[in-house]
């Protein structure tokens, strides 16, 4: 699916702003888990995964089918694992922020459920029509249509996620998905589930390693 700018009909009325750097791109550190984002599993986790992510971005989408839900799954509904959702307005911005404001205001409970619908539902936006598809999955995830359309237009929240968006840009992050593992960047997303496993094998602690290397003092046991 081409990425496209693609409009909503009203009564959404968005106002999108975008973080530019001058310059070379800064660099892209581990990023902290901070107030806002989305978070699935415990903090407490050896595992913790941070992606990146749009919900009108097509490679986010695939991504999510093919790699991020097997990984929850699998790592986080069994408890190893932690994911964290930092929303990005890549792709079309303003269907990208709709859809935020839509899995925010389905709550908590429901945020991530509406995400992968909105992903699920990229095939059938076309043009101008998008606000019905989003309405259809804000119904089906308990929001009605006036809660829907107040969604759509409350400032408050519309500003916050600008400024998520704006803090991702600040980070250094300036493409989605993009994925840090224990706050190590990955550099080539995963494409499988077991190339998923392999980089959180590579990116987990080896505890004990450099102590069973270090060589024994005399005398020691």
């Amino acid at each position: 699916m081409p990425t496209r700018r693609l409009a909503l009909i009203t009564p959404l009325a968005v106002a999108v702003t975008f973080a530019t750097a001058a310059g070379a791109a800064a660099p892209v550190a581990a990023p902290a888990v901070l107030p806002g984002d989305m978070a699935l599993g415990s903090p407490k986790a050896k595992v913790e995964v941070i992606e990146y992510a749009s919900v009108a971005c097509p490679h986010c989408a695939h991504f999510n089918e093919t790699v991020i839900t097997p990984f929850r799954a699998k790592w986080v509904d069994t408890g190893k694992a932690r994911f964290v959702l930092k929303e990005m307005l890549t792709a079309s911005p303003t269907v990208a922020m709709a859809g935020f404001l839509v899995a925010r205001c389905a709550g908590p409970g429901k945020y991530f459920k509406v995400v992968d619908d909105i992903y699920r539902s990229q095939p059938l936006w076309q043009e101008g029509k998008i606000k019905g598809v989003l309405q259809g999955i804000a119904a089906e995830n308990g929001v009605d249509e006036a809660h829907f359309n107040a969604c759509l237009q409350d400032q408050a929240a519309i500003e916050a996620v600008n400024a998520r968006n704006t803090r991702a840009a600040a980070e250094g992050v300036d493409s989605t998905p993009t994925v840090f593992i224990n706050g190590r960047k990955l550099d080539t997303l995963p494409q499988t589930e077991a190339e998923m496993d392999a980089a959180i094998a590579a990116a987990m602690p080896k505890a004990g390693a450099a102590k069973a290397a270090a060589p024994k003092k005399k005398g020691a046991r």
